[in-house]
């Protein structure tokens, strides 16, 4: 047998660490929801900060619109809905994103099922005008037997609906995972003025956009120097009251709790106006981890930095209809 040369190991060793840096990463995740809760534009929506695309497309999409990437098959366009699950690659900030947009319709569920079993973890979309719905807890029980941590997203805080308290209550009362809030809306009587985050004491405000297709100016100001507009004090001062509230009941969000399944952090928003994303974007790396170490079929285990390897869970063609 001939002895490795030190050249040789040394590219070996190279080889390993560009191979850990890159699966450092990255970040594989499934968004899931119940029908209609916003899953497949928030999708859009996170393509869209992440610079992938100019312009959001519409789940909704008149003949001559822009339609959504993910919903890319002709009838999913005609019908509004996600058949099939669709996985996008975007970059930002550094990171790396595999994200997969799986159908949230019953019908479709085994599309969702089998997509679940080959990523790292799970968005999970909720509306805050219904709360918890039943697709939503099929497929976290799912996400819960396969041991994936979940990011939760509350969309649809510019809609009158669920008190954003007692929706905390239910995530808590119904999945068993104690919900710590990131961010906290600001708005009351459907109009969602602002997003405060809550471990930076920033508030975030979105510039309004013809349909939310494009992002608005942004700013950012500090909790104490912010000043709502004229007649909202009354939301600015319940959001402040309902933060006081939790800054003195919950603890800080923990990556570590995330991952062990006992904790997931919430972010509130709306993927249609954007208010919220970028915070959610910011902080999908926090909470989601890089790809770990597989087991193999024949019971080993293949490390993130060994040969190349891969599960195929499934295969797409011809994306493009031109």
């Amino acid at each position: 047998m001939t002895t490795p040369t030190a050249l040789q190991l040394e590219t070996v060793r190279d080889a390993a660490q560009r191979g850990a840096s890159e699966a450092a990463r990255r970040r594989t995740f499934a968004i899931i929801s119940h029908p209609d809760a916003g899953k497949t534009t928030l999708t859009e929506k996170i393509l869209l900060h992440a610079g992938a695309l100019r312009e959001a497309g519409s789940v909704t999409a008149r003949r001559r619109a822009r339609s959504t990437v993910s919903d890319w098959m002709e009838i999913e366009r005609r019908r509004g809905i996600s058949i099939s699950s669709t996985v996008l690659r975007l970059e930002s900030d550094g990171w790396l994103f595999n994200l997969v947009d799986a159908p949230g319709h019953a019908d479709f569920s085994e599309d969702t099922y089998r997509t679940l079993w080959a990523v790292d973890a799970a968005l999970m979309v909720v509306d805050g005008t219904r709360g918890l719905e039943r697709q939503t807890l099929k497929l976290f029980e799912v996400c819960r037997r396969r041991g994936l941590p979940i990011v939760t997203f509350i969309n649809k805080c510019d809609r009158p609906g669920i008190v954003p308290l007692a929706l905390l209550d239910e995530i808590e009362t119904r999945i068993g995972l104690r919900p710590i809030p990131v961010t906290w809306p600001v708005g009351t009587d459907g109009q969602l003025d602002a997003v405060v985050h809550r471990l930076q004491r920033e508030v975030l405000e979105v510039d309004a956009t013809a349909h939310g297709a494009t992002i608005g100016a942004e700013t950012t100001t500090s909790v104490g120097a912010w000043q709502p507009a004229p007649g909202r004090e009354h939301a600015w001062s319940a959001a402040l009251e309902e933060m006081e509230l939790l800054d003195a009941s919950l603890p800080s969000p923990d990556a570590g709790e995330t991952l062990e399944g006992t904790q997931t952090p919430v972010f509130f928003g709306s993927a249609l106006t954007n208010h919220g994303l970028r915070s959610l974007l910011r902080g999908i790396p926090d909470f989601m981890p890089s790809p770990r170490p597989a087991p193999r079929i024949d019971g080993q285990t293949q490390p993130v930095d060994g040969p190349f390897s891969a599960q195929v869970f499934k295969i797409q063609a011809n994306l493009d209809p031109r």
